[in-house]
């Protein structure tokens, strides 16, 4: 009994001072100058759902629109998890008229921002044309929920990249039909590059060669302690933005089994964003789920929260308010 309580107690040491390494690594989150105006947002996978599930909920926030990979429509699940794993991953028909009077219906009750919000916006919808885990019919049933809302010019869908399911790029990652973790995969295709240009217009050239911003893990968790969501994240700021310019904003969320804990900074390093921020004056967020987060996605289907998809969610909530922070200079909230 004696061996075993020191062994228990060994153990709690060594978990305490790995946590303890993981928050002491991390900084504050930077406090910059971000124009509201110019934030948006995309995800690849459960990280396309919430980026979904950001533009609608908050979509006064998201006024420049929301980049959506491999993801389908608003409130897909209507927290069910067999919704989850059939309809939304397009092996059942989506009901796209429901979905979209329940967003009507939960605008009215204030549960989520106005959806004249979305008018101005703009989406660029992404589909794998060799997907096996999200079918195509997925993404063509989120194209048909955002045309009730977005004007159609301002809706992109492209699938015609016979690419696997994960994030495309055109230098990094497995070959374009890999299956595997990172979940980058090489297609000769930029695509942070196609959807940053469609949100925000034409761009300058992306930075070739190192870049001149600096890629920060700051402490997540003092925005909000577990729900799923990792004790650190990371944000990439332009050299201009640290120091004072007034800059944009993108939030870039990760998909299933891609978190820090998974494939450390790979996703925030190496999906392309950054190339593009640095000679665009983009700040990028990459919020990151954590311990207690299912198969580390974020929570599309009510797996933390019945109210997953509505303002009040809390991994929602913890997004929005590293925006304001960034976005206000505001100082972090108080953990919870």
């Amino acid at each position: 009994m004696q061996i075993k309580s020191r062994r228990a107690a060994l153990s709690l040491t060594i978990a305490a001072l790995a946590s303890f390494a993981i928050t002491a690594s991390a900084v504050p989150l930077p406090q910059l100058n971000i124009d509201k105006t110019q934030t948006s947002v995309s995800g690849a996978s459960s990280g396309g759902y919430m980026a979904v599930q950001l533009h609608v909920a908050y979509s006064a926030s998201f006024l420049k629109g929301a980049a959506v990979i491999s993801g389908g429509p608003f409130n897909c699940a209507e927290g069910s998890v067999l919704n989850a794993l059939t309809r939304c991953f397009g092996k059942t028909t989506i009901p796209v008229a429901d979905l979209v009077a329940t967003t009507n219906k939960w605008a009215k009750e204030g549960l989520i921002d106005a959806t004249s919000n979305l008018k101005a916006s703009k989406a660029y919808l992404f589909s794998a044309a060799n997907d096996s885990v999200v079918k195509e019919a997925t993404t063509t049933a989120l194209q048909a929920y955002y045309a009730n809302f977005l004007s159609p010019d301002n809706i992109v869908h492209k699938k015609d990249i016979a690419s696997e399911h994960g994030f495309v790029t055109d230098d990094n990652g497995g070959t374009c039909l890999t299956l595997a973790t990172p979940f980058l995969i090489n297609c000769n295709f930029d695509l942070a590059g196609a959807l940053l240009q469609h949100l925000y217009g034409p761009l300058n050239a992306r930075k070739s060669g190192t870049l001149d911003g600096s890629l920060i893990e700051f402490d997540q968790a003092a925005f909000g302690a577990g729900h799923g969501m990792g004790a650190t994240a990371f944000v990439y700021v332009p050299k201009s933005c640290s120091a004072g310019a007034t800059c944009r904003l993108h939030i870039a969320i990760h998909g299933c089994r891609q978190n820090n804990t998974d494939i450390g900074d790979a996703f925030a390093r190496n999906a392309g964003y950054n190339r593009w921020a640095d000679t665009n004056g983009i700040v990028v967020l990459y919020p990151q789920t954590g311990k207690g987060a299912t198969n580390s996605c974020w929570d599309w289907w009510g797996y933390d929260d019945a109210n997953y998809a509505k303002k009040s969610a809390p991994q929602m909530t913890a997004i929005m308010a590293m925006v304001t922070a960034l976005s206000r200079g505001a100082s972090a909230p108080a953990k919870r």
